[in-house]
């Protein structure tokens, strides 16, 4: 069964910005990413794969601590209450530099070094 749902999906398919959050020993670690990076990339069922710059504080934080949360919105998403839906995906990540979404990722981002690839545990929607 699959972990990104409907409104998931149309979420990633048209959310701007997402913000990714680890947690390192001073406390949470927020970085972000655009969404037509993600869509360039892809997403399945469980699985997000966004090109990795520099995030050397990020993947300090995965070497430690795997947990990830990160958060889409978008307004042009029906919510519950009127326009605009958001949702928190949790999870786990790691920074791939080597393999095939590594290589993925190079060749559509040359400043990319690889992919940070999350895997979706659970999604919580909000607004």
């Amino acid at each position: 069964m699959s972990v990104i749902d409907t409104v998931t999906r149309d979420l990633l398919d048209k959310t701007e910005f997402l913000t990714i959050v680890t947690e390192g020993p001073d406390g949470p670690h927020v970085v972000g990413n655009w969404g037509d990076y993600l869509r360039r990339l892809g997403f399945d069922e469980d699985r997000l794969v966004l090109p990795a710059g520099y995030y050397r504080k990020t993947e300090e934080n995965l070497q430690r601590n795997k947990r990830v949360q990160v958060l889409v919105a978008s307004r042009s998403v029906q919510g519950s209450h009127g326009p605009g839906q958001g949702c928190v995906l949790r999870g786990t990540g790691v920074i791939l530099e080597e393999g095939e979404l590594a290589e993925r990722a190079k060749a559509a981002f040359p400043w990319a070094r690889g992919a940070l690839v999350i895997t979706v545990e659970s999604v919580d929607t909000q607004l």
